[in-house]
């Protein structure tokens, strides 16, 4: 959706803070939240779609002050209670209403590590042809999404040149919705002169994953 999240190339908001180490965790919470994240997202029903877009419902004044390992957490919180996994009371008296199922068993260290490490394929079968190939002239498009998108704010209205087709994927649209639908996915290369007027006369380049939902011809 647009909101606070989407703030590829847009000033105002001070340095990106530089990390000296390749350490994804940097205290045993995160480390902890992690392991919440995985071990919640195993439902059916669950998709990484849904997920990047409850983080985007946050307000602008919380996601931009909080750790970014606590927005998870805040927002498997409200995902739990909303499957009915959990309630707002159990949260607020940190205790558990769960009730044992006998022979209910606990994932081994080594399943869970598994788990984590099985490659996630979100390839789809190819039900209409693609409209575009290497080598054509596109241009991001310029919408307004309430939902969920992978449509970056700085290339709306942009164009550019597609150089690679990737076949069908999910579309993240879609998938947040609770949809299952697939749509060619491409690799766009922009000029980074047509993304931002500052650039002009520069040789950078940047390269953009889009969907073709989000493209036409230019």
């Amino acid at each position: 959706m647009d909101g606070v999240h989407d703030l590829g190339g847009r000033e105002g908001f001070g340095a990106i803070p530089y990390k000296a180490d390749d350490q994804p965790f940097h205290s045993a919470w995160e480390r902890r939240a992690f392991g919440v994240a995985q071990s919640s997202g195993g439902g059916a029903d669950w998709t990484i779609d849904w997920f990047r877009f409850c983080r985007e419902l946050i307000p602008p004044a919380d996601y931009l002050a909080r750790p970014y390992f606590d927005h998870w957490m805040a927002i498997l919180a409200a995902q739990l209670i909303d499957a009915g996994y959990l309630t707002l009371e159990e949260l607020k008296s940190g205790k558990s209403a769960f009730k044992p199922v006998p022979g209910f068993g606990t994932a081994t260290a080594a399943e869970a590590r598994a788990f984590v490490r099985k490659p996630i394929s979100f390839l789809m079968p190819e039900e209409v042809p693609a409209r575009f190939a290497a080598g054509d002239k596109v241009r991001a498009k310029r919408f307004g999404n309430t939902g969920h998108t992978r449509l970056p704010g700085y290339a709306r209205g942009r164009a550019g040149t597609l150089i690679s087709h990737h076949g069908t994927h999910v579309l993240p649209d879609a998938s947040a919705r609770g949809e299952h639908r697939g749509a060619h996915l491409y690799t766009v290369r922009f000029a980074a002169s047509e993304l931002w007027p500052e650039a002009q006369g520069r040789t950078d380049q940047v390269h953009v994953d889009l969907w073709e939902d989000y493209l036409e011809p230019a």
